[in-house]
């Protein structure tokens, strides 16, 4: 079965109401994880949003009440920790992680990356993002590690994307805001989709403009499951 990730990220707004909503919906929707962001004030650098960025980062001060969250729902969550301190914090709490694709860029290119030498200490399930085809990293045969094709553009069409090459990564993570893209994705044989995902898109919540509102996961998830029933 394809598993599907609802990506939270940063639109929760630092809110536990609208988390627990938007992890219930992902529930109620089909979803079989939803995925948080660990990041720090050096990564947000002078961002004019910075403080409201700040509350949504996974962190000592709410990861417990996250994963309570979570618990309640009876779904699995995991995160993408941005700086290597934040796998320790996240250890105990999860049983894979993400690498976004901005850190991905010394990985396909077979140089030094220090937050996946972290991760592998972990020996759990690694899921990367990358746009490129993984294919000559000396990481592609790992089997800890699963590749999500992305386009980093927030958000992206259609026509700016690549299937070509689709069979060379185990998933998709989508940024375009029409819901043919993850299911082209899903049909064409992706075992992991990964969809950002909104409780109002006429909010100003962060990643609204990647995001689908709960109808059109929900609708999705329909779609690929019936898809999972046809190639069977």
């Amino acid at each position: 079965m394809i598993f599907i990730v609802a990506e939270i990220g940063v639109n929760w707004n630092g809110d536990y109401k609208i988390a627990e909503l938007m992890v219930k919906k992902a529930k109620e929707a089909g979803c079989n994880a939803v995925k948080f962001q660990a990041f720090n004030d050096k990564i947000i650098g002078d961002h004019p949003k910075r403080i409201e960025l700040m509350k949504t980062a996974i962190s000592k001060d709410n990861i417990e009440k996250i994963n309570n969250i979570a618990k309640d729902n009876d779904i699995e969550w995991f995160c993408t920790p941005m700086y290597q301190d934040a796998v320790d914090l996240l250890e105990s709490y999860v049983s894979r992680y993400k690498i976004r694709m901005a850190d991905s860029f010394n990985i396909i290119n077979n140089q030094k990356s220090e937050i996946l030498d972290r991760i592998l200490k972990t020996n759990k399930e690694i899921i990367i993002s990358c746009e490129k085809s993984p294919v000559n990293c000396r990481y592609y045969k790992n089997d800890k590690i699963k590749w999500l094709y992305v386009v980093p553009k927030y958000p992206c069409e259609l026509t700016d994307l690549n299937f070509k090459n689709i069979k060379d990564f185990d998933g998709y993570s989508n940024h375009c805001p029409n819901i043919i893209a993850p299911l082209t994705a899903a049909i064409l044989g992706s075992k992991i989709i990964e969809v950002h995902v909104t409780l109002d898109k006429s909010k100003e919540y962060f990643d609204n403009n990647v995001s689908f509102s709960y109808d059109e996961l929900t609708n999705l998830i329909q779609l690929v499951r019936l898809s999972e029933k046809i190639k069977k």
